[in-house]
């Protein structure tokens, strides 16, 4: 049964729970679609850690009907554009094609969904790429970092791992495993199909129904570990020119409702090149090229963080100027024109991030996830709107508590104790 939502926004569940919501936007030329699968890092054991991203790059290595050549082909011929990713709670398989090249692409992408064949020569030959791609990551600092701190931050809890897997893990899948773990967490109660685009309800689903309504509902999904957030100092000595910084602190899920306070919270402290951390330590003090903030969140819990990186002899400096942002966001309330510039830019980031295809896409398929119904732009707008600077401060106090926060340390540093006072206890 289709269920229209509003004028533009339906949705169906197929017999076995399979979600299909579409966005039907005539004045565009393009589609983009995504397969959203609710599995990933997080749902891994330790010995299973990494997989759910080898299954990602597996999916398109050849299916019972093509190559992994002619699924790459096929795309190129008609101009599209089709990848994936893996995060910690998602695995989502997209394209983005011309309306004309709709069925086209969705052939493709149920194909490599459901005839996959995971062949032994092609996980062998897939294997040395996730070293490189893991090798890759290691060799870049401002991304090394946050692999280090996440882990600093939750511990050996599941989000504490990276989305890769490490070595050892990647060395041993062989396509059995692959295939095992594809079965037991594909499940249809997973999975939200999501497309926007100039298309049509009806036939898109008369173009996906009949092939992921195959898919037979075996189990339910596993429940996840719920997760805490540690404190400490963690140091990792490299020879680099700069110290990489993080400091984590906590942060909120994905469905809390303070979740627009803290936006907002994220985007005064770092989260634009006006806010105060880039304003204080970049352009005051010199002390730093690149500073931000960024928040994480997942269905239960949330990580705030903040990076940057500076010379050694200036960590502690750049540390203290930090912990004295979030003292001060602690305790004194925000100007009200500094909530109203937050509140300009965080509407105008959702407004501009609306015109595009991709971004409705994901939208769709997240709100569906999450809320299990689509939350129009206006009402996100109005409850930023209603955002007050005592939100702010008493979201700041309840999440930077001096004794819930971590600090990690990537470069020249060799001793964490002459760093350990850093952090307030």
């Amino acid at each position: 049964m289709i269920q229209k939502t509003n004028q533009a926004i339906d949705k169906t569940r197929l017999n076995n729970g399979i979600r299909i919501v579409t966005r039907a936007i005539p004045h565009v030329r393009s589609v983009s679609m995504g397969v959203w699968v609710n599995v990933g890092a997080r749902d891994e054991s330790a010995a299973e850690s990494g997989i759910s991203h080898f299954i990602e790059h597996m999916i398109f290595k050849g299916t019972t009907r093509r190559s992994a050549y002619q699924i790459a082909k096929e795309f190129d011929v008609i101009g599209g554009h089709t990848n994936a990713f893996t995060s910690m709670e998602t695995t989502c398989y997209h394209a983005k094609v011309m309306d004309d090249h709709l069925s086209t692409m969705t052939d493709i992408l149920c194909d490599i969904l459901i005839n996959s064949v995971f062949d032994d020569r092609e996980v062998d030959r897939e294997r040395p790429v996730i070293f490189q791609e893991i090798g890759m990551v290691e060799d870049t600092p401002e991304e090394y970092i946050h692999i280090l701190s996440e882990h600093a931050y939750w511990g050996e809890h599941p989000l504490g791992r990276s989305v890769l897997g490490p070595k050892e893990n990647v060395t041993g899948f062989d396509a059995d495993a692959i295939k095992s773990f594809f079965r037991r967490a594909y499940q249809p109660e997973g999975i939200v199909i999501a497309a926007a685009g100039n298309l049509e309800h009806q036939r898109f689903l008369d173009l996906v129904a009949p092939t992921f309504e195959a898919i037979p509902a075996d189990r339910s999904l596993p429940e996840r570990m719920p997760a805490r957030g540690h404190s400490q100092v963690g140091v990792h000595h490299r020879d680099l020119e700069q110290v990489h910084v993080c400091l984590e602190a906590g942060g909120v899920s994905v469905t809390d409702p303070r979740r627009y306070a803290f936006s907002l919270l994220n985007t005064i402290l770092g989260g634009n090149m006006s806010s105060r951390l880039f304003q204080e330590v970049r352009e005051k003090r010199g002390l730093a090229y690149a500073i931000y903030s960024f928040m994480t969140s997942y269905v239960d819990s949330g990580m705030f963080g903040i990076y940057t990186a500076v010379a050694d002899q200036q960590v502690r400096e750049v540390v203290s100027v930090v912990l004295e942002e979030l003292e001060r966001i602690k305790n004194t309330p925000v100007s009200t024109d500094e909530l109203r510039d937050a509140k300009e830019y965080t509407k105008g980031s959702l407004y501009l991030s609306a015109e595009n295809v991709d971004s409705q896409m994901v939208r769709l398929a997240q709100n569906e996830i999450h809320f299990g119904e689509f939350i129009p732009l206006e009402e996100i707008v109005a409850r930023i709107e209603a955002v007050t600077e005592e939100d702010i401060r008493q979201l700041a106090r309840t999440r930077f508590a001096p004794d819930e926060l971590a600090l990690t340390f990537l470069g020249p540093v060799t001793d964490k104790g002459p760093l350990e006072d850093l952090l307030p206890h």
